[in-house]
Protein backbone atom coordinates (compact mmCIF):
# COMPACT_ATOMS: atom_id res chain seq x y z
CA UNK A 1 0.00 0.00 0.00
CA UNK A 2 1.57 3.30 -1.03
CA UNK A 3 -1.26 5.81 0.97
CA UNK A 4 -0.70 7.70 3.73
CA UNK A 5 -2.51 7.05 6.85
CA UNK A 6 -2.74 10.41 9.17
CA UNK A 7 -5.16 12.21 11.86
CA UNK A 8 -7.66 14.23 10.17
CA UNK A 9 -7.00 17.86 10.28
CA UNK A 10 -9.61 20.15 10.84
CA UNK A 11 -9.23 22.00 7.48
CA UNK A 12 -9.65 18.91 5.48
CA UNK A 13 -13.50 17.97 7.16
CA UNK A 14 -15.17 18.73 4.52
CA UNK A 15 -12.95 16.76 1.65
CA UNK A 16 -12.95 13.76 4.00
CA UNK A 17 -16.70 14.21 4.78
CA UNK A 18 -17.26 14.23 0.82
CA UNK A 19 -15.36 11.06 0.06
CA UNK A 20 -17.21 9.56 2.83
CA UNK A 21 -20.73 10.61 1.16
CA UNK A 22 -19.46 9.28 -2.26
CA UNK A 23 -18.37 5.85 -0.57
CA UNK A 24 -22.13 5.55 0.87
CA UNK A 25 -23.64 5.95 -2.67
CA UNK A 26 -23.19 9.89 -3.45
CA UNK A 27 -26.43 11.24 -2.26
CA UNK A 28 -25.01 14.33 0.06
CA UNK A 29 -26.22 14.91 3.23
CA UNK A 30 -28.39 17.93 4.52
CA UNK A 31 -26.84 21.11 5.68
CA UNK A 32 -28.08 20.18 9.50
CA UNK A 33 -26.66 16.94 9.17
CA UNK A 34 -23.19 17.49 8.10
CA UNK A 35 -23.20 20.48 10.63
CA UNK A 36 -24.27 18.34 13.05
CA UNK A 37 -20.90 15.27 12.55
CA UNK A 38 -18.95 18.13 11.95
CA UNK A 39 -19.72 19.63 15.46
CA UNK A 40 -19.52 16.26 16.91
CA UNK A 41 -16.21 15.14 15.07
CA UNK A 42 -12.88 15.39 18.03
CA UNK A 43 -10.07 15.29 14.66
CA UNK A 44 -7.88 13.60 16.69
CA UNK A 45 -9.90 10.35 16.93
CA UNK A 46 -10.48 10.53 13.25
CA UNK A 47 -8.00 9.37 10.60
CA UNK A 48 -7.98 9.64 6.58
CA UNK A 49 -6.03 7.54 4.23
CA UNK A 50 -4.60 9.39 1.29
CA UNK A 51 -3.03 8.99 -2.28
CA UNK A 52 -1.29 11.94 -2.61
CA UNK A 53 -3.83 14.85 -2.54
CA UNK A 54 -6.86 12.52 -2.57
CA UNK A 55 -8.48 10.99 0.21
CA UNK A 56 -9.05 7.13 -0.39
CA UNK A 57 -9.88 6.08 2.97
CA UNK A 58 -12.29 7.76 5.85
CA UNK A 59 -12.18 6.23 9.85
CA UNK A 60 -13.45 7.73 12.83
CA UNK A 61 -13.94 7.22 16.87
CA UNK A 62 -16.85 9.00 18.52
CA UNK A 63 -16.47 9.13 22.54
CA UNK A 64 -19.23 7.12 24.04
CA UNK A 65 -20.06 5.23 27.27
CA UNK A 66 -22.37 2.29 27.27
CA UNK A 67 -24.22 0.75 29.74
CA UNK A 68 -23.49 -3.25 30.31
CA UNK A 69 -25.15 -5.80 32.56
CA UNK A 70 -24.89 -4.63 35.94
CA UNK A 71 -25.72 -1.09 35.24
CA UNK A 72 -22.24 0.32 34.55
CA UNK A 73 -21.25 2.25 31.50
CA UNK A 74 -17.93 1.27 30.14
CA UNK A 75 -15.80 3.82 28.24
CA UNK A 76 -16.77 2.88 24.42
CA UNK A 77 -15.19 3.53 21.14
CA UNK A 78 -18.26 4.17 18.37
CA UNK A 79 -16.45 3.48 15.15
CA UNK A 80 -17.90 5.43 12.33
CA UNK A 81 -17.60 6.50 9.00
CA UNK A 82 -15.47 3.67 7.94
CA UNK A 83 -14.87 4.15 4.14
CA UNK A 84 -12.38 2.81 1.06
CA UNK A 85 -12.84 4.40 -2.16
CA UNK A 86 -13.99 2.08 -5.26
CA UNK A 87 -10.65 2.88 -6.58
CA UNK A 88 -8.78 1.46 -3.61
CA UNK A 89 -10.22 -1.38 -2.74
CA UNK A 90 -8.00 -4.90 -2.25
CA UNK A 91 -5.08 -2.92 -1.31
CA UNK A 92 -5.48 -3.11 2.31
CA UNK A 93 -6.21 0.58 2.95
CA UNK A 94 -9.36 -0.41 5.50
CA UNK A 95 -7.18 -3.24 7.42
CA UNK A 96 -4.08 -0.59 7.88
CA UNK A 97 -7.17 1.68 9.60
CA UNK A 98 -8.83 -0.65 11.44
CA UNK A 99 -5.08 -1.56 13.22
CA UNK A 100 -4.44 2.29 13.86
CA UNK A 101 -7.84 2.31 15.25
CA UNK A 102 -7.44 -0.31 17.47
CA UNK A 103 -4.13 0.57 18.70
CA UNK A 104 -5.44 4.59 19.70
CA UNK A 105 -8.30 2.88 21.30
CA UNK A 106 -6.23 0.66 22.81
CA UNK A 107 -3.79 3.46 23.98
CA UNK A 108 -6.69 5.75 25.13
CA UNK A 109 -7.64 3.19 27.58
CA UNK A 110 -11.30 2.09 26.65
CA UNK A 111 -11.99 -1.58 26.47
CA UNK A 112 -14.67 -1.42 23.86
CA UNK A 113 -15.17 -0.49 20.52
CA UNK A 114 -18.54 -0.60 19.54
CA UNK A 115 -19.94 -0.19 15.65
CA UNK A 116 -23.10 -0.78 13.25
CA UNK A 117 -22.08 -2.08 10.07
CA UNK A 118 -23.49 -1.62 6.78
CA UNK A 119 -21.93 -5.21 5.90
CA UNK A 120 -21.85 -7.01 8.62
CA UNK A 121 -19.44 -9.83 6.48
CA UNK A 122 -16.67 -7.05 6.91
CA UNK A 123 -15.75 -6.47 10.54
CA UNK A 124 -15.46 -9.88 11.69
CA UNK A 125 -12.05 -10.56 10.50
CA UNK A 126 -11.24 -7.30 12.84
CA UNK A 127 -12.27 -9.30 16.05
CA UNK A 128 -16.14 -7.60 15.82
CA UNK A 129 -19.45 -9.73 16.54
CA UNK A 130 -22.98 -8.89 16.54
CA UNK A 131 -24.09 -8.37 20.20
CA UNK A 132 -27.87 -6.45 19.96
CA UNK A 133 -30.36 -6.75 17.68
CA UNK A 134 -33.17 -4.82 16.96
CA UNK A 135 -37.15 -5.53 16.24
CA UNK A 136 -38.86 -3.99 13.27
CA UNK A 137 -42.43 -4.13 13.24
CA UNK A 138 -45.66 -2.91 10.83
CA UNK A 139 -48.53 -3.08 13.38
CA UNK A 140 -52.13 -3.38 11.25
CA UNK A 141 -53.98 -1.25 14.28
CA UNK A 142 -57.56 -1.77 11.95
CA UNK A 143 -57.33 -4.85 13.46
CA UNK A 144 -54.88 -5.21 16.91
CA UNK A 145 -55.49 -3.59 19.88
CA UNK A 146 -53.52 -3.23 23.02
CA UNK A 147 -54.54 -4.48 26.72
CA UNK A 148 -53.65 -1.45 29.23
CA UNK A 149 -52.72 -1.51 32.91
CA UNK A 150 -54.49 0.00 35.55
CA UNK A 151 -53.75 3.80 35.70
CA UNK A 152 -53.10 4.41 32.08
CA UNK A 153 -56.34 6.84 31.95
CA UNK A 154 -54.55 9.42 34.52
CA UNK A 155 -51.87 9.34 31.94
CA UNK A 156 -51.95 13.62 30.32
CA UNK A 157 -50.77 13.64 27.09
CA UNK A 158 -50.24 16.24 24.93
CA UNK A 159 -48.74 17.79 21.56
CA UNK A 160 -45.20 19.44 22.03
CA UNK A 161 -42.97 21.05 19.82
CA UNK A 162 -40.39 18.76 18.80
CA UNK A 163 -37.37 21.58 20.04
CA UNK A 164 -38.80 22.99 22.81
CA UNK A 165 -39.51 19.91 24.39
CA UNK A 166 -35.92 18.23 23.73
CA UNK A 167 -34.86 19.05 26.92
CA UNK A 168 -37.55 16.93 28.77
CA UNK A 169 -36.95 14.15 26.12
CA UNK A 170 -33.45 13.87 26.88
CA UNK A 171 -34.13 13.71 30.55
CA UNK A 172 -36.31 10.82 30.24
CA UNK A 173 -34.02 9.21 27.84
CA UNK A 174 -30.99 9.79 30.48
CA UNK A 175 -33.14 8.64 33.01
CA UNK A 176 -33.55 5.23 31.08
CA UNK A 177 -30.35 4.41 29.68
CA UNK A 178 -29.16 1.94 32.89
CA UNK A 179 -32.07 -0.10 31.97
CA UNK A 180 -30.72 -2.21 29.54
CA UNK A 181 -27.02 -3.13 28.19
CA UNK A 182 -26.58 -1.30 25.13
CA UNK A 183 -27.62 1.94 25.07
CA UNK A 184 -25.40 4.96 24.95
CA UNK A 185 -24.53 7.74 27.42
CA UNK A 186 -25.42 11.16 25.26
CA UNK A 187 -22.31 13.51 25.60
CA UNK A 188 -23.19 17.50 25.33
CA UNK A 189 -23.98 17.87 21.27
CA UNK A 190 -25.66 14.40 20.71
CA UNK A 191 -29.06 15.51 22.16
CA UNK A 192 -29.25 17.26 18.44
CA UNK A 193 -29.32 13.94 16.82
CA UNK A 194 -33.11 12.51 17.46
CA UNK A 195 -34.39 16.01 15.85
CA UNK A 196 -32.61 15.75 12.51
CA UNK A 197 -35.64 15.97 10.37
CA UNK A 198 -34.58 16.52 6.78
CA UNK A 199 -37.44 16.57 3.85
CA UNK A 200 -35.62 14.15 2.10
CA UNK A 201 -35.71 11.54 4.21
CA UNK A 202 -39.46 11.55 5.40
CA UNK A 203 -40.92 9.79 2.11
CA UNK A 204 -43.65 12.13 1.59
CA UNK A 205 -44.74 11.78 5.62
CA UNK A 206 -45.09 14.77 8.61
CA UNK A 207 -42.25 16.60 9.60
CA UNK A 208 -41.35 15.02 13.25
CA UNK A 209 -43.99 15.01 15.50
CA UNK A 210 -43.76 15.16 19.51
CA UNK A 211 -45.87 13.89 22.26
CA UNK A 212 -45.30 14.30 25.88
CA UNK A 213 -47.03 12.09 28.42
CA UNK A 214 -47.09 13.66 31.83
CA UNK A 215 -48.09 13.05 35.30
CA UNK A 216 -48.64 15.18 37.88
CA UNK A 217 -47.20 17.92 36.03
CA UNK A 218 -44.01 15.76 35.60
CA UNK A 219 -43.31 14.14 31.87
CA UNK A 220 -42.36 10.80 32.60
CA UNK A 221 -42.26 9.72 28.59
CA UNK A 222 -42.31 11.01 25.21
CA UNK A 223 -42.88 9.72 21.51
CA UNK A 224 -41.77 10.98 18.79
CA UNK A 225 -42.43 10.09 15.14
CA UNK A 226 -43.85 11.08 11.59
CA UNK A 227 -47.62 10.30 9.85
CA UNK A 228 -48.19 9.90 6.36
CA UNK A 229 -51.74 10.41 4.69
CA UNK A 230 -52.98 7.86 2.28
CA UNK A 231 -56.40 6.78 0.98
CA UNK A 232 -57.96 4.70 -1.54
CA UNK A 233 -61.30 4.44 -2.24
CA UNK A 234 -62.03 2.68 0.94
CA UNK A 235 -60.91 5.38 2.85
CA UNK A 236 -58.42 6.30 4.42
CA UNK A 237 -55.24 3.97 5.24
CA UNK A 238 -52.58 6.20 6.64
CA UNK A 239 -49.21 5.34 8.24
CA UNK A 240 -47.50 6.38 11.33
CA UNK A 241 -43.59 6.42 11.59
CA UNK A 242 -42.19 5.54 15.12
CA UNK A 243 -38.56 7.15 15.66
CA UNK A 244 -38.54 7.27 19.41
CA UNK A 245 -40.47 6.00 22.47
CA UNK A 246 -39.17 6.42 26.18
CA UNK A 247 -40.98 6.09 29.47
CA UNK A 248 -40.33 5.85 33.03
CA UNK A 249 -43.07 3.63 34.37
CA UNK A 250 -45.17 0.68 32.91
CA UNK A 251 -48.05 2.68 32.78
CA UNK A 252 -46.54 5.65 30.67
CA UNK A 253 -45.07 3.50 28.33
CA UNK A 254 -48.83 1.66 27.67
CA UNK A 255 -50.21 5.24 27.58
CA UNK A 256 -48.32 6.30 24.42
CA UNK A 257 -48.36 3.07 22.29
CA UNK A 258 -51.91 3.34 22.82
CA UNK A 259 -51.78 6.82 20.86
CA UNK A 260 -49.63 6.02 18.26
CA UNK A 261 -51.84 2.86 17.43
CA UNK A 262 -55.30 5.32 17.51
CA UNK A 263 -54.10 8.20 15.70
CA UNK A 264 -57.10 8.98 13.30
CA UNK A 265 -57.41 8.12 9.75
CA UNK A 266 -53.73 5.74 9.74
CA UNK A 267 -53.72 1.98 10.09
CA UNK A 268 -50.18 1.18 10.03
CA UNK A 269 -47.70 1.91 12.53
CA UNK A 270 -44.11 1.46 11.29
CA UNK A 271 -41.49 0.61 14.20
CA UNK A 272 -38.20 0.54 12.73
CA UNK A 273 -35.76 -0.26 15.94
CA UNK A 274 -37.30 -1.59 19.23
CA UNK A 275 -36.03 -4.16 21.70
CA UNK A 276 -36.27 -7.63 20.48
CA UNK A 277 -38.18 -8.42 23.94
CA UNK A 278 -40.21 -5.02 23.87
CA UNK A 279 -43.37 -5.15 26.01
CA UNK A 280 -45.91 -4.24 23.77
CA UNK A 281 -45.75 -7.48 21.90
CA UNK A 282 -47.11 -8.45 25.04
CA UNK A 283 -49.82 -6.20 25.13
CA UNK A 284 -50.84 -6.58 21.92
CA UNK A 285 -53.86 -8.72 20.79
CA UNK A 286 -52.51 -10.33 17.89
CA UNK A 287 -49.04 -11.12 17.22
CA UNK A 288 -49.16 -12.13 14.21
CA UNK A 289 -50.89 -8.75 12.18
CA UNK A 290 -47.59 -7.34 13.48
CA UNK A 291 -45.18 -8.57 10.87
CA UNK A 292 -42.28 -8.86 13.29
CA UNK A 293 -38.54 -9.27 11.96
CA UNK A 294 -35.04 -8.77 13.61
CA UNK A 295 -31.73 -7.57 12.10
CA UNK A 296 -28.14 -7.44 14.24
CA UNK A 297 -27.44 -3.27 15.43
CA UNK A 298 -24.74 -3.31 17.89
CA UNK A 299 -21.08 -5.02 16.95
CA UNK A 300 -18.80 -5.20 19.70
CA UNK A 301 -15.03 -5.63 20.02
CA UNK A 302 -13.21 -6.24 22.92
CA UNK A 303 -10.09 -4.02 23.24
CA UNK A 304 -8.90 -5.37 26.54
CA UNK A 305 -9.98 -8.76 27.40
CA UNK A 306 -9.94 -8.23 31.08
CA UNK A 307 -10.68 -4.77 31.68
CA UNK A 308 -13.93 -5.41 29.54
CA UNK A 309 -15.04 -8.66 31.27
CA UNK A 310 -13.99 -7.28 35.06
CA UNK A 311 -16.52 -3.66 33.86
CA UNK A 312 -19.58 -5.37 33.54
CA UNK A 313 -21.40 -8.11 36.68
CA UNK A 314 -22.51 -11.84 36.32
CA UNK A 315 -26.01 -13.35 36.77
CA UNK A 316 -24.79 -16.28 38.94
CA UNK A 317 -21.78 -16.79 40.55
CA UNK A 318 -18.67 -18.21 37.78
CA UNK A 319 -15.20 -18.47 38.10
CA UNK A 320 -13.87 -19.98 34.59
CA UNK A 321 -10.89 -20.22 32.40
CA UNK A 322 -11.42 -18.82 28.83
CA UNK A 323 -8.24 -19.91 26.84
CA UNK A 324 -9.08 -16.54 24.03
CA UNK A 325 -7.53 -16.53 20.43
CA UNK A 326 -7.15 -13.11 19.05
CA UNK A 327 -5.03 -13.17 15.72
CA UNK A 328 -6.11 -9.34 15.35
CA UNK A 329 -5.15 -7.82 18.97
CA UNK A 330 -2.67 -10.70 20.27
CA UNK A 331 -2.00 -8.66 23.49
CA UNK A 332 -5.66 -10.71 24.09
CA UNK A 333 -4.83 -13.96 23.07
CA UNK A 334 -3.95 -16.69 25.95
CA UNK A 335 -5.63 -17.82 29.33
CA UNK A 336 -8.16 -15.28 31.71
CA UNK A 337 -9.28 -16.34 34.62
CA UNK A 338 -12.62 -14.64 35.32
CA UNK A 339 -14.17 -14.31 38.61
CA UNK A 340 -17.47 -12.95 39.25
CA UNK A 341 -20.87 -12.48 40.83
CA UNK A 342 -23.77 -9.95 40.68
CA UNK A 343 -21.74 -7.31 42.44
CA UNK A 344 -18.84 -7.53 40.45
CA UNK A 345 -15.97 -9.10 38.81
CA UNK A 346 -12.04 -9.81 38.23
CA UNK A 347 -10.45 -10.98 35.34
CA UNK A 348 -6.69 -11.46 34.98
CA UNK A 349 -4.23 -13.43 33.63
CA UNK A 350 -3.97 -17.09 34.46
CA UNK A 351 -1.37 -20.32 34.23
CA UNK A 352 -4.27 -22.43 34.80
CA UNK A 353 -5.90 -25.01 32.77
CA UNK A 354 -9.27 -23.28 30.61
CA UNK A 355 -12.13 -24.48 30.88
CA UNK A 356 -13.86 -22.88 27.76
CA UNK A 357 -11.70 -22.24 24.13
CA UNK A 358 -13.33 -19.49 22.28
CA UNK A 359 -11.96 -16.13 20.12
CA UNK A 360 -12.23 -12.63 21.21
CA UNK A 361 -15.32 -12.43 18.40
CA UNK A 362 -17.56 -14.96 20.85
CA UNK A 363 -16.92 -13.04 24.31
CA UNK A 364 -18.00 -9.41 21.84
CA UNK A 365 -20.80 -11.44 20.81
CA UNK A 366 -22.58 -12.45 24.54
CA UNK A 367 -20.56 -9.45 26.37
CA UNK A 368 -24.01 -7.78 26.58
CA UNK A 369 -25.94 -10.47 27.47
CA UNK A 370 -27.97 -10.95 24.01
CA UNK A 371 -25.96 -14.15 22.84
CA UNK A 372 -25.34 -17.42 25.02
CA UNK A 373 -22.17 -19.11 25.24
CA UNK A 374 -24.40 -22.06 24.60
CA UNK A 375 -25.75 -20.96 21.53
CA UNK A 376 -22.53 -20.33 19.82
CA UNK A 377 -21.06 -23.67 21.13
CA UNK A 378 -24.07 -24.79 19.31
CA UNK A 379 -22.08 -23.92 16.14
CA UNK A 380 -18.76 -25.23 17.18
CA UNK A 381 -17.69 -21.64 17.99
CA UNK A 382 -17.29 -22.15 21.83
CA UNK A 383 -15.02 -25.60 23.02
CA UNK A 384 -16.35 -26.38 26.49
CA UNK A 385 -12.78 -27.80 27.97
CA UNK A 386 -13.94 -28.95 31.37
CA UNK A 387 -17.58 -30.39 31.81
CA UNK A 388 -20.02 -28.09 33.28
CA UNK A 389 -17.69 -24.69 32.62
CA UNK A 390 -20.35 -23.77 29.63
CA UNK A 391 -23.44 -24.10 31.80
CA UNK A 392 -21.77 -22.27 33.90
CA UNK A 393 -20.74 -19.05 32.51
CA UNK A 394 -23.86 -19.07 29.32
CA UNK A 395 -25.85 -18.33 32.41
CA UNK A 396 -23.84 -15.94 34.02
CA UNK A 397 -23.34 -13.63 31.14
CA UNK A 398 -26.78 -13.20 30.77
CA UNK A 399 -29.32 -10.53 31.14
CA UNK A 400 -32.81 -10.25 32.18
CA UNK A 401 -34.16 -7.88 29.37
CA UNK A 402 -32.49 -7.99 25.67
CA UNK A 403 -29.12 -5.63 25.08
CA UNK A 404 -30.64 -2.95 22.73
CA UNK A 405 -29.12 -0.01 20.33
CA UNK A 406 -31.69 3.23 20.54
CA UNK A 407 -29.98 4.79 17.66
CA UNK A 408 -26.86 4.38 15.44
CA UNK A 409 -24.00 6.58 15.15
Amino acid sequence: MTTELRVLRPDEWADWYGKLERAFGGVLESDEERDLYRDLTEHERFIGAWDGDECVGTAGVFRFRVSVPGGAFVPAAGVTMVSVAATHRRRGVLTSMMRRQLDDVRAWGEPLAVLTASEPAIYGRFGYAAATRQLKAEIDTHRVTFTMPPGVDGVRLRYADPRAAAAQCEAVYAASIGSRPGMLARTPGWERLPLLDPPADREGASPVQCVLAERDGEVVGYVRFHTKPEWDVSGPKGTVTLRELDALDPVAYAALWRFLCSIDLTSTVRVGNRPVDDPWQYLASDIRRCALRERDSLHVRLVEVGAALEARTYQTPVDVVFEVDDAFCPWNSGRWRLSGDAKGASCTRTGDAADLALSVRELGAAYLGGVSLSALAGGGLVREVRGGALGEASVAFGSDVAPWLPHGF
